[in-house]
């Protein structure tokens, strides 16, 4: 056991050097809000003045936690930042770009969707922003839970997980599915944590040339694994923690991987139906291919994906992200619907969330974890209960508040956020990478990105992974010592 130290690089680079670096990713970031801002009102289809505006400031208030948090050269993880700046995706590009899937609602709905997302938005900062802590100081947030021994073994996580990844996609009734849930979950916590450390160790500068080598090559054969299945969200997770952690240790923005790694999905979600519907067939039944047709399967997509133009020859790789990523058609929808139409729910899909952290050993038939997913889903005439046993349709927070109890639902949502995520930071703000309340860090991290959850499958997910990568450091510490 060692005592840990503070989350603080000074031993890579001088407090001096933190300072410029922290100037600069803040005047990078600041000349990126402004370009992108210009570009959105410039190629705008949105026809009402007012929505330009509405959507120029959702995206605004999205990126602001960012450019403070590169600001201020804080040396804590920025979980609350990466939660806020999900708004871009969610809410303010759907809306700029005025996509398809808004075409079938008023002006009148889609302004007040947007003010519900600036009302989250701003009650969410302002909690932030006002609510104090102090940092932790017990053995949970002080004291690492690895030896340095078998600390040094860290990497080796990417090794392990990658194999586990391979055995589960190409082979996957290697292992029988009461035993791969296990598998799953303690392959998945240490993929996360491996994953996060190491690339946040890239960006302090503390990886050699092999080991950076050594890193890209099984996070690249993560990712090509992953999205073999026809599901692009395994990867886009892998690369998002990556360039978080990195970001997070250099205070620089790898702008031509993220520039590529933005081509490459978006190429890849152009194509991803038509290969489906070449794969899977009909009865959307899964077939994985062939290990050995990996590469002749990835240049297929890659030429689906570019062959497939718009009427005016324009590429839809980014309309269809941005449809793809919305969220605001869907309040757009419950609003147009409740309280109307549809009563307030008051609170049900909340109330189903105690019951998902029952462990299904004891309880057989407990509901799906998408329970309250497919909630909404059957009440607002999305699905009906065969569907959505199938499939899950992405509702978000925002919407998930305002189908239970409206303005409110949304004001009180923003403010418990807020002050979870302030309570966390301030906790965590030098705490130990590797003691549990900076493992517990990594997994907040990587979970700040769900934006089509709702209340409970998050909960729920959240503390599953949590008990998968803390549960592992704690039997490696108690058995190798």
């Amino acid at each position: 056991m060692t005592r840990g130290q503070p989350e603080i690089p000074d031993n890579v680079r001088s407090d001096g050097e933190n300072r410029h670096r922290a100037r600069r990713l803040f005047s990078f970031s600041l000349a990126a809000l402004a370009a992108a801002l210009g570009y959105c009102a410039y190629t705008s289809n949105v026809s009402d003045p007012f929505h330009l505006y509405e959507g120029l400031l959702i995206f605004t208030l999205a990126a602001l936690p960012s450019l403070l948090w590169a600001k201020s050269g804080a040396h804590q993880l920025p979980v609350f930042e990466v939660q806020m700046i999900t708004g871009v995706s969610a809410f303010a590009l759907p809306l700029l770009s005025s996509g398809e899937k808004l075409q079938d609602y008023s002006k009148e709905t889609i302004g007040t969707a947007a003010q519900l997302v600036l009302l989250y938005q701003v009650i969410a900062i302002v909690t932030h922003t006002m609510v104090k802590g102090r940092a932790g100081t017990t053995a949970f947030y002080t004291q690492e839970v690895l030896s340095r021994g078998i600390r040094k073994f860290i990497s080796a996580g990417l090794v392990l997980s990658t194999v586990y990844t391979f055995i589960n996609v190409f082979y996957e009734g290697l292992i029988s599915y009461e035993l791969n849930s296990i598998f799953r979950a303690a392959f998945f916590g240490i993929g996360l944590v491996s994953t996060f450390v190491e690339m946040r160790r890239w960006g302090l500068g503390e990886l050699k040339p092999g080991e950076a080598g050594m890193i890209s090559f099984f996070l690249l054969a993560q990712i090509l694994m992953q999205v073999s299945t026809l599901f692009l969200v395994g990867g886009i997770s892998i690369v998002l923690l990556a360039m978080i952690g990195y970001v997070s240790g250099s205070r620089r923005i790898p702008f031509i991987p993220i520039a590529l790694a933005l081509a490459v999905f978006g190429i890849l979600h152009n194509g991803k139906s038509v290969m489906r519907d070449q794969y899977w067939g009909e009865g959307g039944g899964h077939r994985q291919v062939a290990l050995a047709d990996l590469g002749s399967f990835y240049t297929e997509w890659f030429n689906r994906g570019l062959s497939i133009q718009t009427e005016n020859g324009q590429s839809k790789n980014t309309a269809m992200l941005v449809d793809r990523t919305s969220l605001i058609h869907i309040l757009c929808l419950i609003l147009d619907e409740t309280p109307g139409k549809r009563p307030y729910l008051d609170g049900k899909t909340y109330r189903q969330i105690p019951e998902q952290f029952i462990p299904r050993f004891f309880w057989p038939d407990k509901p799906p974890g998408h329970i309250s997913t497919n909630t909404l889903s059957i009440y607002y005439g999305l699905q009906d209960e065969d569907a959505a046993s199938k499939t899950t349709i992405g509702f978000g927070f925002i919407a998930e508040a305002y189908a239970n109890y409206g303005f409110f639902g949304v004001g009180a949502i923003a403010f418990l956020v807020g002050l979870f995520y302030k309570k966390v930071q301030v906790a965590t703000a030098t705490c130990a990478m590797l003691s549990y309340a900076g493992l517990f860090l990594i997994v907040l991290m990587a979970w700040s990105f769900q934006t089509e959850y709702t209340m409970s499958i998050w909960l729920s997910s959240f503390y599953q992974a949590c008990v998968a990568v803390m549960g592992i450091p704690f039997l490696l510490r108690n058995i190798l010592g």
